[in-house]
C-alpha cells in the first residue's frame, strides 16, 4: 500500500467515524430544538396556538402524558435520574413538595414571573413557576336541590349532617390529586385532631369514594352530563363554567366555605437534555396568549394577575377568594401519615 493509498484510507476511516458519531448524538438527542412537555392527561391546548409558537421559536414540542397530577409527580420522582423529559407541566401544590424534596427540578425564573405567578411561590428557589389555579371545592346540583325542595348545604359541616345522607360523592385521596385537595382542606378546616372524627361522620353519612375525578364527577354526580343518582360532589371551583345552560346560567354552584387552593406548576427537570428550549416553552405557558386560552382549554385559573377571566366566568365561576392551604412543609411531612389513617378508616 502506497502512502498516498494509506492517507486516503485513514481519511475515510476518521470520516466515518465523525459521521457515525454525529448520526449517534442526533438519535440519542433528537433535533437539537426538542422538547418534550411531559405533564397530565388533562393537558389541553389551543392548536392554533402551539404551532404558531413553534414555527416562530423554531422548537418542536412532543408531549407526553402521564396520568394525573399524583401519578405525574410520582413518575418523575422514580425516573428523576433519567428523566422522561425536558420540562414538566401539571405538578400541583398537594405533591410539589415531594417532587422538590427529590430533587425533581432546577432553578430557572421565567421573564413573566413577576406578573402575578410569584403570589403561589413555593419556596425562594425559583425551581417551579406558578402556571394556573384550579381551586378544589365541593359543587352541588342546584335543580336538584330546588325539585327536593331541601336547602342547599354551604359547609364542611352541612355535609356531614343526616339531611344530606347518601348525597355526596368524593375522590380516593390515595389515588386523587382532587381526593388529596379535599382532604388537606378538611385538615384545613377541623386540624390535627378533628379531621378523621370529621371523616368518621362523613362515612357514617353514606359518603360514596370514587378512584378519580372523572368517575365522580361524569358518572356519580346528578348536576354533570352523566346524571349520576349524587347532587354533591368534590370538584373544582371552575366546574360551574362548564354546566351553563340554554339561558346562560350556571346549573351547579361551587361552594366557596370549601375550597383547597390547588396551583399547578411547571419546571425544568434535572438532566433535561434541552433545558435552554425547556425555559423559553416555560416562557410561553407563562405569556399572555396562552395564560387566556387555559379557561377554555383546561377550565383553571390563569396565574398571571394581569390576565381577566371570561365574562361568564365572573358570576357562575368566580376565583374563591380565601381558599384554604396549608404549608408545603407540613404537607411534605405528613401527607403519607394522612393518607394513611383515612385509608385505614375507610378500608380497615
Amino acid at each position: 500500500m502506497t502512502a498516498v493509498t494509506r492517507l486516503l484510507a485513514a481519511l475515510l476511516v476518521v470520516g466515518l467515524t465523525c459521521a457515525c458519531s454525529l448520526i449517534g448524538s442526533q438519535t440519542r438527542g433528537g433535533s437539537p430544538h426538542a422538547v418534550t412537555l411531559v405533564t397530565h392527561n388533562s393537558w389541553a391546548v389551543d392548536k392554533a396556538l402551539l404551532a404558531d409558537f413553534q414555527k416562530t421559536s423554531g422548537i418542536t414540542i412532543t408531549v407526553s402524558e402521564n396520568g394525573d397530577a399524583g401519578a405525574l409527580a410520582t413518575k418523575l420522582v422514580l425516573t428523576k435520574t433519567d428523566p422522561i423529559g425536558d420540562l414538566a407541566y401539571g405538578v400541583d401544590s398537594t405533591f410539589a413538595s415531594r417532587a422538590l424534596a427529590e430533587g425533581v427540578f432546577v432553578p430557572y425564573r421565567s421573564q413573566n414571573a413577576d406578573k402575578g405567578s410569584q403570589r403561589y411561590q413555593l419556596d425562594d428557589t425559583r425551581r417551579l413557576t406558578a402556571i394556573d389555579v384550579g381551586d378544589v371545592c365541593v359543587n352541588v346540583d342546584t335543580g336538584w336541590f330546588a325539585e327536593k325542595g331541601l336547602a342547599v348545604p354551604t359547609t364542611f359541616a352541612d355535609l356531614a349532617d343526616p339531611r344530606y345522607k347518601g348525597l355526596l360523592v368524593v375522590e380516593n385521596p390515595a389515588t386523587s390529586s382532587p381526593g388529596l385537595a379535599f382532604l388537606l382542606g378538611t385538615m384545613s378546616a377541623f386540624g390535627g385532631s378533628g379531621w378523621l372524627d370529621y371523616w368518621t361522620r362523613l362515612k357514617a353519612n353514606d359518603v360514596k369514594v370514587d378512584a378519580g375525578w372523572n368517575e365522580a364527577y361524569s358518572q356519580d354526580f346528578s348536576g354533570s352530563a352523566g346524571k349520576g343518582p349524587r347532587p354533591v360532589v368534590v370538584s373544582y371551583a371552575s366546574s360551574p363554567a362548564a354546566e351553563i345552560d340554554k339561558d346562560g346560567k350556571p346549573r351547579t354552584r361551587a361552594l366557596l366555605d370549601t375550597c383547597y387552593r390547588q396551583v399547578e406548576y411547571a419546571g425544568v427537570l434535572a438532566g433535561a437534555r434541552n433545558p435552554d428550549d425547556a425555559k423559553k416553552v416555560l416562557d410561553f405557558l407563562m405569556s399572555t396568549k396562552f395564560q387566556e386560552q387555559l379557561p377554555g382549554q383546561m377550565y383553571v385559573y390563569p396565574a398571571r394577575a394581569d390576565v381577566p377571566l371570561p365574562g361568564a366566568w365572573s358570576s357562575a365561576a368566580p376565583l374563591p377568594p380565601d381558599a384554604a392551604r396549608l404549608a408545603p412543609d407540613q404537607v411534605q411531612a405528613n401527607r403519607d401519615q394522612w393518607v394513611g389513617q383515612w385509608r385505614t378508616l375507610f378500608t380497615g
